[in-house]
């Protein structure tokens, strides 16, 4: 068989499986069709639209039963969250966080946010995200333990946590990576923005974590407008990540005592009321958005030179976004397809740009990031709505 392919094939393929349109078809777009209406017309009639509100406190429990953690608390978006869980976990300024060199630039800007340097660690294939067996070698070459800390030996500086983040919704390989983490004295701290829905091994992503961040943004598997959240099964840190994202204000009828710098994080009722009545469509989201991906392995699976990306081992994937990956000897095509499917009104993209190519995050250290570079040149997000 030929081992390559042309765009049109591409394109073909993709019309397919999607719906006949006659405007632009986006990446992911949101679904209204349970009680949001209804919910928000609550909170405009009440009154209640702001920072205050049952639908704040209901979206909290809720996902956190939906999560399997102790305790959520929901924030104003996915970064927030992020540079709270980093603060919480002990991270300084001068010191390094690891991150993966594939991921959306919020997780590096939080670790700016601390006053910290990311430090950029390759991804596998298998997975999209953290490459755990790779990690560990690497970190056995640079890192040294000192009073029970991790130092890198090339710059002095603490290695004080590692932020994995599921690539797409794909769960990270997190158990070989929390012997990895556990091994150096490293804080686990998992960017879930994109996986609510994903499980690893039987337990919902952001369980492993010490604190875990989720995004509900508009293009996300279920979205309040604006928001995010914090997971954590540490009930003490669960309980100040809700007291430094209200600005830390102690509770009184009258007076405003605050009682260290805190952060005005909190998500308002009227977004938290959009995302009660999107919870409640979440499995049916999920069904739809799993269907669509098999439609596609299947229309993708005699196409030589490319291949769909299917869930990890040992996890059940959202499938956020869904991927095409070209073959090395296609790579050199992505543009061709990307170009014949945006002007034919279905959006694609690439993978983003790789974090160490960033002019504000060139001069971070890195370990060997192959795979990650082939990662870029090779990927390419199709329509992934619930709705398709």
């Amino acid at each position: 068989m030929n081992a390559n392919f042309n765009a049109q094939q591409i394109l073909d393929a993709l019309n397919s499986v999607l719906p006949e349109h006659h405007e632009f078809l986006p990446l992911h777009e949101p679904s209204f069709r349970g009680n949001e209406w209804h919910y928000v017309k609550e909170c405009l009639d009440t009154g209640w639209v702001s920072s205050v509100g049952k639908f704040v406190d209901r979206f909290e429990e809720e996902l956190a039963a939906y999560t399997g953690v102790k305790r959520a608390i929901a924030v104003v978006n996915g970064t927030a969250a992020l540079h709270i869980c980093l603060m919480l976990a002990g991270v300084k300024g001068g010191d390094e966080v690891l991150i993966p060199a594939l991921t959306f630039v919020a997780t590096a800007n939080a670790v700016s946010y601390c006053g910290a340097i990311a430090h950029f660690v390759d991804s596998e294939e298998s997975t999209l995200g953290v490459d755990p067996g790779k990690l560990l070698t690497y970190l056995e070459d640079i890192a040294e333990i000192r009073n029970a800390e991790c130092y890198n030996r090339h710059t002095g500086r603490r290695i004080k946590a590692i932020v994995p983040m599921h690539t797409f919704g794909h769960p990270v390989d997190l158990d070989p990576l929390m012997e990895t983490c556990q091994r150096f004295h490293i804080t686990l701290i998992e960017d879930a923005a994109e996986s609510l829905g994903s499980f690893y091994k039987g337990c919902h992503t952001g369980q492993r974590g010490l604190l875990s961040a989720f995004s509900f943004n508009g293009n996300k598997t279920i979205t309040t407008g604006g928001g995010g959240a914090i997971l954590t099964n540490n009930e003490e840190l669960g309980k100040l990540a809700k007291h430094i994202t209200t600005t830390a204000k102690l509770p009184h009828r009258w007076e405003f005592n605050h009682d260290m710098v805190g952060y005005n994080y909190r998500m308002p009722n009227i977004n938290a009321a959009i995302g009660c009545a999107q919870l409640e469509q979440l499995p049916h989201f999920l069904v739809a958005k799993r269907n669509l991906a098999e439609r596609y392995s299947r229309a993708f699976a005699h196409i030589p030179g490319i291949h769909f990306f299917s869930e990890p081992a040992n996890s059940r994937s959202n499938y956020w976004l869904n991927t095409l990956l070209l073959d090395e000897e296609t790579a050199g095509q992505r543009d061709a397809v990307l170009a014949v499917t945006n002007d034919a009104g279905i959006m694609t993209r690439p993978a983003w740009t790789l974090m160490n190519k960033l002019s504000m995050f060139a001069s971070c250290p890195s370990m060997d990031l192959a795979v990650a570079e082939s990662l870029e040149r090779r990927l390419i997000n199709i329509p992934s709505s619930a709705i398709l």
